[in-house]
């Protein structure tokens, strides 16, 4: 845990890491906070209801449901996947699967059939929670799907083939000594976007949750102060929404706010905040740019720290949210291989606009170059994270060469091309790949491509990034028609849906343009950087 302090050299230089032989996460994000009445959960549904839920009822359905899985046949390291959005559900299945030595994968709410099919065939899970919404979509594929042998879902009815979630919960024992795992030991994969290829999975420790509480504990002004509450609009499926706001808070024993939204209303986050008090934020900066362009009402709403990041602000939206919510929004910077390595607070140092902060305590970060030497400052590099550090993957799940090639030097190479100036603050310059940035998620071109092709007037593609204001990049996919097919809105709709039915709606090209011909190197490989330039 940080000392708060007001000197960022003091707090760098005198960090050490306290990593136990023995960590599960399951233990620190709920047992320890579960003796007595301490709320986890503050749960608003729909309908606008709301439901208080304590550690000590998450430590015994987790129980419950850890026996469940046991009960079934599942052993240690087998995989576990939980396809839901934000709800009690969701932590309830990881916290299960931690305090098992099993591996969990968090699968985002809106994944189509192709993105679910990929994800738990190269996992080879074994078991699946979901709901009555994600259980339509894993019935089409459940033949293609051997491993698949057990599906709980949450909700009032429970489809043939399948298992209810909580009538199962609900008649299992509490009586669970959870696993003996050592901080080593894997505990969670979470899939990457593919940006040459399908995408990899980022297999993660117990000590995944020690490596990101130095950042949370900085950016949340010292993380946990009495009175705080937690809240990100963010979906749980993600790294950032897991991590970087439900188990770190968890692991001090911040409660926080859970909401199943169908999608982003700037004036209803507004109003959630006020009302529940929430202190403590991570707020994407799409979601930030929607609420100023509503010019949202911000009566009642008393935040006193905010964690935004995946682009960089500038003056003006920093401005923003200084005049809005009177404290300053830091910004952080990872990924899910190495997650909140670079961030900000005003009160350790300056806040430079368009900068993403300087080095974590606890983080060795440089720029370098593709051998893992390091760059002199104000030169343009890699960012490199030096190995190996707490919150560092294990490895990419079953693809030894693409562990092996995301290494050089020393250092985690993360892609992703930056500068350090002579004051140690970093900044942001374009990814080294073709990965697009939208709204807040990297997507990689590679699946949407593939998606693409299979679609039957598709001959070839290629999808790329295109300026957005307020997301970032907007996707576009360039198309070649095979013979017989007549371009037009018609046609690129149909195309569009094709896609966000195989992927998730965040995933589907906004903008087609159909050609004759892409530019292609000698050997056939498109050119994404002239049909960037083409916009």
């Amino acid at each position: 845990m940080l000392t708060e302090t007001n000197s960022y050299d003091e707090l760098y230089k005198n960090f050490r890491w306290d990593i136990p032989a023995r960590f599960n996460m399951a233990v620190a994000c709920c047992d320890r906070h579960a003796d007595g009445d301490k709320r986890a959960l503050i749960y608003v549904d729909e309908d606008g209801s709301t439901r208080n839920i304590w550690f000590a009822q998450m430590r015994d359905w987790s129980k419950r449901f850890a026996n469940v899985l046991k009960a079934d046949g599942l052993v240690r390291e087998d995989r576990v996947a939980v396809f839901l959005t934000q709800s009690v559900e969701l932590p309830i299945a990881h916290l299960a699967a931690f305090r098992s030595g099993l591996i969990s994968i968090p699968l985002f709410a809106l994944f189509g059939e192709d993105a679910l099919e990929f994800r738990l065939s190269n996992s080879n899970a074994r078991a699946i929670v979901t709901d009555e919404g994600g259980y339509a979509k894993i019935a089409k594929i459940r033949d293609r799907l051997p491993d698949l042998k057990h599906v709980y879902v949450a909700g009032n009815a429970t489809p043939q083939g399948a298992k209810s979630f909580w009538n199962s919960v609900e008649s299992a024992s509490t009586d669970f000594a959870s696993i003996d795992t050592s901080a080593d030991d894997p505990a969670i994969i979470i899939y990457t976007s593919g940006t040459t290829g399908n995408p990899k999975g980022a297999l993660h420790g117990h000590r995944v949750l020690i490596g990101h509480m130095p950042e949370v504990e900085m950016v949340h002004d010292f993380l946990p102060k009495p009175g705080d509450v937690m809240w990100t609009p963010a979906d749980w499926a993600w790294i950032g929404g897991l991590f970087n706001a439900l188990l770190c808070a968890w692991f001090h024993g911040v409660p926080v706010v859970g909401h199943r939204a169908k999608k982003f209303e700037p004036q209803a986050a507004m109003q959630l905040m006020a009302d529940h008090k929430i202190r403590n934020v991570f707020l994407p900066p799409t979601a930030l740019k929607l609420m100023r362009q509503a010019n949202v009402k911000h009566d009642g709403v008393k935040l006193r720290s905010m964690l935004t990041g995946g682009e960089s602000l500038g003056a003006e939206m920093l401005g923003w949210v200084r005049n809005t919510f009177g404290i300053e929004a830091h910004e952080v910077y990872g990924q899910t291989e190495c997650n909140l390595v670079v961030g900000s607070n005003e009160k350790l140092f300056p806040i430079r606009p368009g900068s993403m902060g300087k080095a974590v305590p606890g983080f060795d970060v440089r720029i370098v170059n593709e051998q893992g030497e390091e760059m002199p400052h104000g030169e343009r590099g890699i960012v490199g994270v030096r190995a190996p550090n707490p919150c560092m993957m294990l490895e990419y799940w079953r693809n030894p060469d693409a562990t092996k090639k995301k290494y050089a030097g020393g250092f985690l190479m993360t892609g992703d091309l930056g500068i350090q100036d002579s004051d140690g603050y970093f900044w942001y310059v374009s990814r080294e790949d073709d990965v697009i940035t939208t709204a807040g998620y990297r997507v990689g071109p590679s699946e949407i491509e593939h998606t693409l092709m299979k679609h039957p007037a598709v001959a070839i593609t290629a999808v790329v990034g295109i300026p957005d204001p307020i997301r970032t990049e907007s996707i576009k996919a360039w198309i070649v028609l095979r013979p017989g097919y007549e371009a037009g809105d018609k046609l690129a709709k149909e195309i569009q849906d094709f896609v966000k039915v195989q992927l998730a709606a965040h995933e589907y090209p906004r903008f087609i343009e159909f050609a004759t011909e892409l530019p292609m190197t000698a050997t056939g490989k498109v050119l994404r950087r002239e049909l960037r330039a083409r916009g």
